[in-house]
């Protein structure tokens, strides 16, 4: 019997570590790899354009290494129940393979295929690679309740069986005379779309400081593992200016998207500590990014309601305050609090902040300062966080806002405080500061020039030119001299550009009094009101998408099987 394989791609979007896929390909003699967009993820208003872009990112680089291997990713847009009945029929297949999915909505959405499935007569194969550990023998252990204190999380895994090795690479070898079947026009319809496709504004969209991909995230890991010091002398980071920086081997992206597998990753550092520390035993703090997300995997493993307040049988109901102004306003990076608007608007501009600058602004929505529910700090981080896990995000934010896990309330993060510790020459405010919208002093000057001219060209003004001033660059008054020819004046130094016909706006230094553009301090009372996020905030909703994949779908039912068609976004 010919043996027809679908392996589908979710979260696990890498050829190495990959069980599922390997074993589906043994004894297969065609395989297709499928990707589908689903429109719960594309439909969700909390799902903005850097982590759109990273996913397709990751589809490209993951079609790329198929490619290698004389294969392809099939890209299909619809709801999975839709779609693989047409799959099972279409493509005659008898055999599909996934990554076991721990979270509430997966095992429900996949309970659905796999009954589907066998209703088919299709084989399915699910194997255990997005976690270390079998987070329900961790229940189990626990007497069938999840773990709620990270000592307690970390007894039991002491008494479970050792991780598993990673799976072999698909390589050429392994994929042996399995092939894939390709039509010449697979890019029309299966290809992967781009952001223009899915209904985005890419118009000032700056480059992506997290490139996506399996490929980015093994050159990651190998600069990650080349600190050998960091990993012999291992203890918790201490934080400075430079920790709040994107680093080039910065790893949460990757393994939240399943770039990078967590047990390569975990046995790659084992490996590199006992050549260091000569076969000693690694503690488990060096895990510790791992670990974590283990154990909010855990907790929500069970529990459909984790992401919410109500009908949540481990969050304490705290009476939040609504206050959609104050929200917004810590939201866009405009709270007034330098070190807080820094984060913000780094978190906008890179999809990525430190952990700790996470804790900050936590801490400082929820029971820090503003008194918003946790919740809605959750939403905006799913919208802008590269590596928003819907397990850990929620976790963290219940753990941050004292509603779960962590109950010392009395600890809170001072937004002047502990920005000023951590940064205390202002190096990173001034690097994610919302800068000036103008350089006043060259402005000023421009705009005098302007008018002087507009009175010099109307002869009926030509009378008043006495009270005009020359411009003089010294920055003193410009209106008419007061009985006693007192002045308020501004001392303000210019450096300027290069001199040329006409005046235009250059980028030169300006001190006005003590204040220079280029180490701009905020001033008491100053909000922070700038140009931050509005530009590109209806561009990072997923709303485009959703309504595009909508209507797509509306227009191709009856057309069999097809990519996101290319589109005028106009």
């Amino acid at each position: 019997m010919v043996v027809n394989t679908i392996h589908w791609f979710r979260k696990g979007l890498r050829l190495h570590d990959n069980p599922s896929l390997r074993d589906s390909i043994i004894g297969a003699d065609t395989l297709r790899c499928v990707y589908i967009l689903d429109p719960w993820f594309a439909g969700s208003s909390n799902v903005g354009i850097s982590r759109w872009r990273f996913l397709l990112q990751c589809l490209e680089d993951l079609d790329a290494s198929l490619r290698k291997l004389n294969s392809r990713l099939f890209v299909i847009r619809g709801q999975p129940t839709d779609v693989f009945p047409r799959l099972f029929k279409e493509w005659k297949i008898t055999r599909l393979s996934y990554e076991y999915d721990s979270e509430p909505f997966g095992k429900d959405r996949d309970a659905a295929i796999k009954k589907l499935a066998t209703e088919a007569g299709v084989e399915v194969f699910v194997k255990i690679s997005h976690t270390l550990y079998d987070l329900d023998k961790i229940i189990e252990l626990n007497g069938g309740q999840s773990p709620l204190t990270y000592k307690r999380f970390q007894t039991l895994i002491s008494r479970m069986d050792p991780v598993e090795l990673p799976a072999e690479t698909i390589t050429a070898e392994v994929m042996g005379k399995c092939a894939t079947p390709v039509s010449d026009d697979h890019d029309d319809k299966f290809g992967v779309p781009s952001l223009e496709e899915l209904g985005f504004e890419t118009d000032g969209l700056s480059s992506a400081v997290w490139p996506g991909g399996e490929t980015e995230a093994l050159t990651r890991l190998e600069r990650h593992l080349e600190r050998k010091a960091w990993v012999a002398n291992f203890e918790r980071p201490r934080m400075n200016a430079n920790s709040l920086l994107a680093s080039p081997t910065g790893l949460s992206p990757y393994l939240r998207f399943g770039c990078l597998s967590c047990r390569l990753f975990y046995f790659k550092l084992t490996d590199l500590y006992r050549k260091v520390k000569k076969n000693s035993v690694p503690p488990l703090s060096l895990y510790g990014q791992l670990l974590w997300r283990e154990f909010f995997y855990t907790a929500a493993t069970n529990n459909p309601h984790f992401d919410k307040m109500e009908f949540n049988p481990i969050c304490v109901q705290i009476p939040w305050d609504r206050n959609p102004e104050a929200l917004a306003k810590w939201a866009e990076g405009q709270t007034g609090f330098p070190w807080i608007d820094a984060v913000m608007t780094q978190l906008r501009q890179e999809g990525w902040i430190h952990h700790l600058a996470r804790h900050a602004v936590a801490c400082f929505l929820t029971r820090g300062d503003l008194w918003i529910s946790w919740e809605e700090g959750m939403k905006v981080f799913e919208e802008l966080l590269l590596d928003a896990d819907w397990s850990v995000n929620a976790g963290s934010w219940m753990w941050l806002s004292c509603s779960s896990f962590f109950q010392q309330f009395f600890h809170c993060y001072c937004p002047v405080g502990f920005g000023r510790r951590t940064d205390p020459n202002g190096d990173y405010i001034r690097l994610h500061y919302p800068k000036p919208m103008v350089n006043h002093a060259e402005a000023s000057r421009i705009n005098i020039e302007r008018m002087k001219q507009i009175y010099q060209q109307l002869s009926c003004y030509r009378g008043l030119l006495a009270t005009v001033p020359s411009n003089s660059g010294d920055g003193n008054g410009a209106g008419p001299s007061s009985g006693d020819n007192t002045q308020e004046s501004t001392h303000i130094t210019v450096h300027p550009s290069p001199a040329s016909s006409q005046p235009k706006f250059s980028p030169f230094t300006v001190s006005c009094d003590q204040l220079s553009v280029n180490s701009v301090q905020p001033q008491p009372g100053y909000s922070g009101v700038g140009m931050v996020g509005q530009a590109h905030k209806q561009s990072q909703r997923g709303r485009g998408a959703s309504a595009f994949l909508k209507r797509h779908n509306e227009d191709r039912a009856s057309d069999g099987l097809s990519k996101i068609q290319r589109h005028d976004s106009n």
